[in-house]
């Protein structure tokens, strides 16, 4: 028998995007982008606004001024972020929990995996979603009224993180963007790929994704792939 000692490791932490990952909720993200932008007087196209969906909105501002020549100024962009968010409240009753979220989640408290939520989106329109998946309100939950920036910036998943008392470097983080995935390899964490949001296989994998399931019921049914033990065998 080997005696060797050594500290006895803990299982990884998972921090969870929300849009796109445990909700499907990207299309209306969209529309409620473009129809905020069309209340300023801006047309831009579909998928130019579907590429962007899960960065900082920030982000998302400057990055449309820089494609469009149009200067915005700090209260306009207020006035268009505020619209976005009245649109997708809007139409957060076609919102639906992805395949297998509400399961995944469940079995990693089963389990006894520590896990998050962490979204770009702010606690108005991200809250609602708590509800949808049957989490309680005290669901650790990392908004962007929380950290000074959001995606591709780290500080989410840091914070995340944090809040579970666990290191970054030993946190997966689930998502199914190249934001989540840039800012996953910027906290240290190893990144996992949902192809729920639209993003491709190739595209997720070369922002740094390990794995890149369909969607939650397909990474359910292979958490034994990300080294997540439990059920027949789990000891071996």
């Amino acid at each position: 028998m080997n005696d060797t000692q050594y500290p006895e490791s803990r299982p990884p932490a998972f921090l969870f995007d929300l849009d796109g990952t445990l909700i499907d909720s990207v299309y209306q993200h969209v529309v409620s982008w473009r129809a905020a932008l069309a209340e300023t007087g801006i047309d831009l196209s579909v998928w130019r606004i579907h590429r962007r969906i899960g960065m900082s909105g920030g982000l998302f501002v400057s990055a449309l001024m820089r494609e469009t020549g149009i200067d915005l100024s700090p209260d306009q962009v207020r006035a268009l972020q505020e619209a976005h968010a009245r649109h997708y409240l809007e139409q957060h009753e076609t919102v639906r929990p992805l395949p297998g979220a509400a399961e995944l989640l469940n079995t990693l408290t089963e389990r006894g995996i520590a896990w998050a939520i962490a979204t770009s989106g702010r606690r108005r329109t991200a809250g609602a979603a708590l509800e949808l998946l049957g989490l309680p309100e005290d669901t650790p939950m990392i908004t962007r009224d929380l950290v000074r920036h959001a995606k591709p910036d780290p500080d989410l998943f840091l914070a995340a993180a944090a809040h579970l008392k666990v290191a970054p470097t030993s946190t997966m983080v689930v998502g199914d963007s190249v934001w989540d995935l840039l800012a996953a390899r910027r906290a240290g964490a190893l990144g996992v790929g949902l192809l729920s949001g639209g993003y491709g296989r190739e595209e997720l994998e070369r922002t740094g994704a390990y794995r890149v399931y369909s969607d939650p019921l397909d990474m359910l049914e292979r958490l034994d792939e990300l080294g997540v033990r439990g059920g027949a065998g789990a000891d071996l």
